[in-house]
């Protein structure tokens, strides 16, 4: 009976959590269309908050379940969306938001408290700035290049015309790509810092 009871207790845990992944990757998907621009970077780069929502549920349910919202919500972006890359940017978008949540919940889950929450989001920010800078310089701006036909001198002018240091695609992913992540992740820790424990008791809420 009570082993009955046990594993009907482990199946509602389960439904309940697959429940709540999937209402945050919605909810990041959603979030995803509102993109605001930024002034000091090319047009085609906007800062969106849709990390906030991962992140959240990375802190609440850890870092796999942060891993499922974020494929969740890419997956949804591109059913409604479509894609111009052939899938290539949106996996470039997965990983980039990976490194950013991963190693912010892995260390949060050591210890849930303020301490652990901001190292975890120093770590995961410095990971999102890396990789993110890598991946604009090998695969998204490459990509996006041959895919758009445009010619890579003119997506370094782009940047060239905000800063005159901006001069082959190194100079524009260190001075264009660089802060932007920098400015999105330091954003995005900041809101999360601020509503996590605000909104944690709903999500742990059975």
């Amino acid at each position: 009976m009570s082993e009955n009871l046990s594993t009907k207790t482990k199946k509602s845990i389960s439904t309940a959590m697959i429940a709540k992944i999937a209402m945050l990757g919605a909810l990041a998907a959603v979030v995803m269309f509102f993109e605001v621009p930024i002034p000091f970077v090319p047009p085609f780069y906007k800062l969106g908050f849709d990390e906030v929502i991962v992140m959240i549920g990375g802190f609440a349910f850890g870092p796999l379940p942060a891993m499922a919202i974020e494929a969740i919500k890419i997956l949804l972006n591109f059913l409604m969306n479509g894609t111009d890359t052939g899938g290539i940017g949106e996996l470039s978008n997965f990983l980039i938001g990976c490194s950013y949540v991963i190693p912010a919940a892995l260390i949060y889950r050591r210890a849930k408290d303020k301490r652990h929450a901001y190292l975890g989001l120093i770590a995961g920010s410095i990971s999102l700035v890396i990789l993110g800078a890598l991946i604009n310089y090998y695969v998204m701006l490459p990509v996006y290049s041959k895919v758009l036909e445009l010619p890579m001198e003119v997506i370094i002018q782009a940047g060239s015309k905000l800063n005159g240091s901006v001069v082959n695609l190194g100079s524009f992913v260190l001075l264009m790509t660089t802060p932007f992540n920098l400015l999105k992740a330091v954003l995005c820790s900041l809101i999360v810092l601020i509503s996590y424990k605000k909104v944690s008791p709903l999500l742990h809420r059975s």
